[in-house]
């Protein structure tokens, strides 16, 4: 409020003006969703105050065990990651499933050696065959969801096109098509035991939910600095915002480890392929149909994370495309008919949808502090005082919650930085998502790579390495004009600060552009986290 005043009754010039209104807009979107986070605490700290997190999510007791099909989607994944991943199916416990292996690669891909390709599917047809995996198979369409929505009409009976389907798994006692829940998941995801029996008794219970979806956790972390960051990065997700998002009946799906009601999906015409975000935008689709979502906040499932940054920036682009992508639908669709959804609703799905305008945030936020100390541009950060009146508490406050709800998680201040830290030097890869998204470019569905960890050349981390370098110059200025000038020495001072803690930020790309540890000490906290 402070901000927005000053800046309309100020006499700024109209340059000033300009980056006051960029850097004001930034302001609006960090107080935005800071707000939308600690309303989320709120809720979830409550519910546990009142221990009514049970409730709202009942089960019952499995008498019976509806047929479930397991299924995964693959693109050219490594061969001993699918290997894990169908064993693992075979370890759970729950009786009545199927499983199903979803080949989705495309083998007639020019570039790629047709002797290389022959041999990949044999051997994913000989590993299905040995470990006794349905395999599924057909004509290359739509990526992830499009495969998942043919994979859906065969079993109701219209199969697409040129598709082919092999029973390996002998001991199957449901025929395709009988199912009722389909649970997804990632080629790399493996999942504990008893995941289906938890999931179908809260389905069983609530005939109105159209999925679950529970936690994504890497186990990757002990010696990758990439993967572990990455890892509690999805922490901070996975916590307080989707147990919030949860309660208000607005939890979207995140693509694997989730279980879906086949009738629900039925009734939205199957997966959203206009996104390479699929799972959001599926959700949307459940939710103006009526549907209710839900989130379990408990680990039933492992998988790797990316171990290197040009993974890492690859899956936030992707993601990053396809949620400011489904951003222009949830606003076209609220203009259209704003009670489609309640007020809430429309309140958390456009959170989400903008989260990875953060990229844009985070530029304005480096680059003021030094227009000022090298242009004196804008001129109102002449005077600091008003920030340390207003902005500086605010920022306090924020901070002291934000690590006090994730250390209540078993998270310590380190591993939360960590976090921070690999999602702030991924600025430039949201700004280009986001940019990209609102101009209405789609993408191309994109596996994140698995089993390496490569440094990027440093002309990759440009922009990362550019900004903390203007940053390290416009300390040296502040430090030039306080000296020889003797004005502004506050000011300049409190800017000059701000400079160093985004060069410290931006520095950052350097340590997580060498993922690879030979030892850690502190390894187990993750496995204390949720």
């Amino acid at each position: 409020m402070v901000r927005t005043v000053l800046f309309i009754i100020a006499d700024y010039a109209w340059y000033d003006k300009i980056f006051g209104f960029f850097l004001l807009m930034a302001q609006v979107f960090v107080l935005t969703h800071g707000f939308g986070y600690f309303l989320n605490l709120f809720r979830v700290v409550n519910a546990e105050q009142q221990d009514s997190s049970e409730e709202r999510l009942k089960s019952m007791e499995l008498t019976e065990y509806p047929p479930v099909a397991i299924i995964v989607s693959s693109y050219k994944e490594p061969l001993h990651v699918v290997e894990d991943t169908l064993i693992s199916f075979y370890n759970l416990t729950y009786p009545n499933k199927s499983i199903y292996f979803l080949d989705d690669t495309r083998y007639d891909l020019k570039g790629w050696d047709p002797e290389e390709a022959r041999l990949y599917r044999e051997q994913i047809n000989d590993l299905c065959k040995r470990i006794g995996v349905n395999l599924f198979r057909r004509r290359w369409r739509g990526a992830k969801a499009g495969m998942i929505n043919d994979f859906l009409s065969f079993l109701d009976g219209n199969p697409p096109e040129g598709f082919e389907f092999v029973t390996f798994d002998q001991a199957q006692q449901v025929n395709p098509g009988q199912e009722e829940y389909i649970i997804v998941f990632d080629a790399d995801q493996n999942p504990f035991p008893d995941f289906v029996e938890t999931l179908v008794s809260r389905m069983e219970a609530n005939p109105t939910v159209a999925f679950i979806q529970t936690p994504q956790y890497y186990s990757n972390f002990e010696f990758n600095r990439v993967a572990r960051a990455s890892g509690l990065q999805q922490a901070v997700f996975y916590e307080y915002i989707c147990e919030g998002k949860s309660m208000q009946d607005a939890m979207f799906c995140c693509g694997t480890n989730v279980i879906f009601r086949r009738e629900a999906l039925r009734d939205v015409g199957g997966f959203d392929e206009s996104s390479v975000t699929e799972d959001f935008a599926t959700s949307l689709k459940f939710h103006v149909k009526g549907w209710r979502s839900a989130y379990l906040n408990r680990v039933s499932a492992f998988g790797d994370g990316p171990e290197d940054l040009g993974g890492y920036f690859k899956q936030q682009f992707r993601w990053a495309l396809g949620t400011v992508g489904l951003f222009r639908t949830i606003i076209a669709r609220f203009l259209r008919n704003p009670l489609e959804l309640p007020i809430y609703k429309w309140w958390e799905y456009m959170l989400s949808g903008t989260h990875y305008f953060v990229g844009w945030v985070l530029m304005i936020l480096v680059i003021s502090p030094c227009l000022f100390i090298l242009f004196n541009i804008p001129t109102y950060f002449a005077r600091p005082e008003l920030y340390f009146v207003f902005y500086v508490p605010y920022i306090i406050l924020t901070f002291s919650l934000f690590i006090w709800s994730l250390g209540q998680r078993h998270y310590s201040v380190s591993e939360v930085i960590n976090g921070v830290l690999l999602q702030a030097i991924c600025f430039p890869v949201y700004m280009k998502a986001s940019f990209l998204a609102v101009l209405g470019y789609r993408g191309t569905f994109k596996t994140t790579p698995k089993g390496r960890s490569l440094a990027l050349p440093m002309y990759a981390l440009w922009a990362q390495i550019g900004l903390a370098s203007l940053c390290l110059v416009a300390m040296v200025w502040a430090g030039m004009r306080i000296y020889f000038e003797r004005e502004l020495i506050l000011a300049l001072s409190v800017n000059a600060f701000w400079c160093f803690y985004h060069f410290l930020i931006l520095s950052a790309a350097v340590y997580f552009n060498h993922p690879l540890e030979e030892s850690r000490s502190d390894g187990q906290s993750l496995y204390q986290a949720g």
